[in-house]
């Protein structure tokens, strides 16, 4: 996950959280509505000032968006980890070789059985 994308995703839950339309949030911060819609959908990276003035218009501090951001960053990533999954070993053990006879002209043959232990 891109960090513009966390960004656009506290930005979005914290203006629909408020209340506020994309138009009254792009007005207050005097950006244009579609590169407010660009942010908060990830797709554009902000610069730190219109990260302050989207930041006023909510009335939110730099330093609670940093912490939102990296609240959502964390759980993204732990989300992310593959699982390990704990299995048994397994262990092949070989029995003796036994001698088969399956007519009167019989033959000879090795057969080998095999046991899983777990």
């Amino acid at each position: 996950m891109l960090l513009r994308q966390v960004i656009g995703n506290v930005f979005r839950r914290l203006r629909r959280e408020r209340g506020i339309t994309l138009r009254e949030l792009a007005e207050l911060a005097q950006v244009s509505v579609p590169y407010l819609s660009e942010i908060e959908r990830g797709r554009k990276e902000p610069s730190s000032e219109i990260l302050a003035a989207i930041c006023r218009a909510l009335d939110l501090e730099l330093t609670d968006l940093l912490a939102a951001v990296q609240f959502d960053l964390t759980t993204a990533v732990r989300s992310t980890l593959p699982i390990r999954l704990q299995t048994a070993a397994i262990r092949v053990e070989q029995s003796a070789p036994q001698r088969i006879t399956s007519s009167p002209s019989a033959y000879s043959a090795s057969a080998q059985a095999f046991a899983l232990v777990a």
